[in-house]
């Protein structure tokens, strides 16, 4: 795009048009940060001077909202993923969100909220993974936690504790405790001529 609009080939108010297009056909597909939208135009090779005053009229007519797209995503992972706040930071930083934002984004989850999604996520996995042994079920639940983005010490606490609530499993009968002596049969329950 850069080469075109040096070469003479394309003027910059048709290389704004162009760029304006490709900004509103992303924002009709999904919701993206003005990061989003500066790095995707850059790498289609629009020059920052076309960029810049596109991203700032956007914003000012609320069509490229970072407050909102930050406390949409921070709601959305949150609810339906079960990430933690320190998961959703990383993925605001990713989106090129600002700290300032993002850390107004992460005051709608509490510290209550993330022990919660962090419990949910262990009764989950507990759930599927009844009748291994119980180390097994440990390290494979505490890993999915820990990839939520959770702590290894809150992970640990909360998987003992669905653990230790979880009901005893009963062991499969023992046969050779149940077999009778010879002895112990009576001897008129039993036809040695039946077959």
């Amino acid at each position: 795009m850069g080469e075109r609009l040096e070469a003479g080939e394309l003027s910059r108010d048709e290389a704004t048009e162009l760029a304006r297009e490709y900004v509103l056909r992303s924002l009709t597909a999904a919701p993206r940060s003005r990061g989003q939208l500066a790095d995707a135009l850059a790498r289609k090779g629009y020059p920052q001077d076309v960029v810049d005053p596109l991203l700032d009229r956007l914003t000012e007519v609320g069509l490229v909202d970072d407050r909102a797209f930050a406390d949409m995503l921070v709601r959305t992972r949150h609810a339906e993923r079960g990430l933690s706040r320190r998961a959703l930071a990383a993925e605001l930083r990713r989106k090129g969100i600002d700290t300032e934002t993002a850390e107004a984004a992460l005051a709608q989850v509490d510290d209550a909220d993330e022990v919660d999604a962090a419990r949910e996520l262990v009764r989950k996995k507990l759930a599927r993974s009844r009748g291994l042994d119980r180390d097994v079920r440990v390290r494979r639940t505490v890993a999915a936690v820990a990839r939520k983005g959770y702590g290894p010490s809150l992970a640990f606490d909360l998987v003992r504790a669905e653990l230790d609530a979880e009901p005893a499993e009963v062991d499969p009968v023992d046969v050779d405790s149940t077999e009778m002596d010879s002895a112990d049969m009576n001897s008129a329950d039993v036809d040695p001529t039946a077959r």
